[in-house]
């Protein structure tokens, strides 16, 4: 679901700088701790193919297998060898927050890895190949994870089936759908609207064909000065995306105080209301509809979606500002003229 210009890490490749790749000595040091792991095969490649290769991006993680596997497939085609490296940092807290379905880009044009972990497995895995997640070397430009064999450039990711659960937000119309067509086109409506971060995020990360869902999108200008830690990234976007269809006539009609589950376990969008404004998490919603079909509603707020925290601190400053209103009302009473 992305091109190689859209990765920010994970979402977002337009903030950062590919004017520079990853110093030459940071290779040799990773193809020495490679060397001294067992990796001997993908140490001497890395070393052959550093300067045509992984010089290419600021930043990487390379997924290196093993020599047994090396043995059976003999020498990798330097396309297969860009299938296993992605040009940016993923944290192992970071891969064990994508969902299954998720793509990650690789340097081999426009071929993605696909996270094929089960729900329940603490184990991580792409394309159905297991990832030791620990780390064989990690200097915070250079991430180097092993795995038991090559990649399969062919694969083909089927969704697993998935029981609708009851929501009380969501309505009895929200059954499973299918349409390839409809993150293309949100991402359209994203991108022209000036929510290109978010357009990035839902284009590589969701697989819509397996639920209906709607988006909360924050500009651009609220997603950076929000972000700052790569590991945060995917729980950004999970807590911006609610597994079901809401649009405008359905949020306005919750009551005060509903939660509506998100797709990151535990986060869910608490809904209030200040002077009459429909309020989620501390943002309202700015460009209700922009985007909607039969699977995908998009809605433009003017913030990111807060935390706890700091839902409660706007919920108490809205509460301020209507009763300072109120006061003044007091005050100022026209009946007394």
């Amino acid at each position: 679901m992305a091109s190689f210009l859209q990765l920010l890490l994970l979402f977002s490749l337009s903030f950062f700088s590919l004017s520079s790749g990853v110093p030459y000595e940071a290779i040799l040091d990773a193809a020495d701790i490679l060397l001294d792991s067992g990796f001997i095969s993908m140490a001497l490649t890395i070393e052959v193919v550093a300067k045509t290769l992984l010089l290419q991006s600021p930043s990487l993680t390379v997924f290196a297998p093993s020599d047994s596997a090396f043995g059976k497939t003999g020498q990798p085609s330097l396309d297969l060898l860009r299938f296993h490296v992605a040009p940016m940092p993923l944290p192992a807290q970071s891969i064990r927050l994508l969902p299954s379905g998720a793509k990650i880009p690789t340097m081999f044009d426009k071929n993605s890895l696909v996270v094929t972990t089960p729900p329940s497995d603490r184990r991580i895995s792409l394309n159905n190949v297991r990832v030791n997640i620990s780390p064989i070397y990690d200097d915070g430009f250079v991430i180097i994870y092993g795995i038991e064999r090559f990649f399969d450039p062919n694969f083909k990711y089927v969704p697993p089936h998935r029981r609708s659960h009851p929501n009380p937000a969501c309505g009895a119309t929200n059954e499973t759908v299918s349409s390839s067509n409809s993150s293309k086109e949100a991402v359209r409506a994203l991108n022209a609207g000036g929510y290109s971060v978010m357009a990035s995020f839902l284009g590589m990360q969701i697989s819509i064909d397996e639920t209906p869902m709607t988006v909360f999108a924050p500009a651009d200008n609220a997603v950076v000065s929000h972000l700052g830690n790569f590991s945060d990234y995917p729980s950004f976007f999970l807590r911006h995306v609610v597994p079901c269809k809401l649009l405008w006539n359905d949020l306005v009609d919750l009551s005060d105080g509903s939660e509506i589950p998100t797709y990151l376990d535990g986060f869910s969008i608490n809904v209030t209301r200040a002077s009459g404004i429909l309020v989620l998490n501390g943002a309202q919603v700015f460009f209700p509809n922009m985007f909607y079909n039969n699977e995908l509603v998009v809605h433009g707020v003017n913030d990111v979606l807060a935390t706890d925290e700091k839902t409660q601190e706007a919920a108490e400053s809205s509460s301020n500002l209507e009763a300072k209103r109120d006061d003044e009302e007091t005050l100022f009473d026209p009946g007394e003229f």
